[in-house]
């Protein structure tokens, strides 16, 4: 199944990676009034509207600010380069066990999106500045050294993220390595979708 490329896709009939697209039983379906609110917001504030890992992006200056993604228990606002965030309101969760710094805010209901909205818009506006600044996060040390496309990946693909950890060390490392090797973030966002079938299988990224 492919994956999809539009974004108005993502609102009409959900990602693309699994059985359950355009039915009704996709999680885009139970989350749509929120979404589409999110989406609102975001292209309110001026940002470019693509689509990155399947899920709609949102870029200003060049830069990722921002991304969404539904789940059977709840959708996401995930906001990139988190590091530059100040939380002044306490509401960002990390997106899971490859995430050190808090990145997203959590919704179980659409109408939380509403309730939500001037603390959203302030955390897009505080990335929207860096952006035009040119301001990046600091680096974190890793044991294994991720780019940070692959973490994103991993927090917004929880099948590629269970695949991915019960993968050896060593075959974690190949794919890292491999990934590492790409200077720029379309050449390893490219690398990811084409690693995820040989991850989700259990291989290395030399094996066939």
């Amino acid at each position: 199944m492919a994956m999809i490329t539009n974004p108005d896709d993502f609102f009409a009939k959900g990602c693309g990676r699994c059985a359950r697209f355009a039915t009704a039983d996709c999680s885009t379906r139970q989350w749509i009034d929120g979404l589409n609110a999110l989406r609102r917001i975001c292209l309110d504030l001026g940002l470019e509207e693509t689509v990155k890992w399947a899920h709609p992006c949102y870029m200003h200056a060049g830069r990722n600010i921002a991304m969404f993604g539904a789940f059977r228990g709840d959708f996401r606002l995930s906001f990139m380069n988190p590091g530059l965030l100040v939380d002044s309101e306490g509401v960002l969760e990390p997106q899971g066990p490859n995430s050190r710094t808090p990145s997203m805010i959590r919704f179980t209901a659409s109408g939380q999106v509403g309730e939500k909205q001037s603390v959203i818009r302030a955390y897009l506006r505080q990335l929207i500045d860096h952006a035009e600044a040119g301001t990046k996060p600091a680096k974190i040390d890793r044991e294994i050294d991720m780019p940070d496309e692959l973490i994103a990946a991993l927090d917004g693909d929880p099948e590629l993220a269970e695949a991915f950890h019960a993968l050896t060390p060593g075959r974690q490392k190949s794919y890292v390595f491999a990934l590492n090797q790409a200077k720029q973030p379309a050449t390893r966002l490219g690398r990811i979708e084409k690693f995820r079938d040989k991850i989700i299988a259990g291989k290395g990224a030399l094996e066939r």
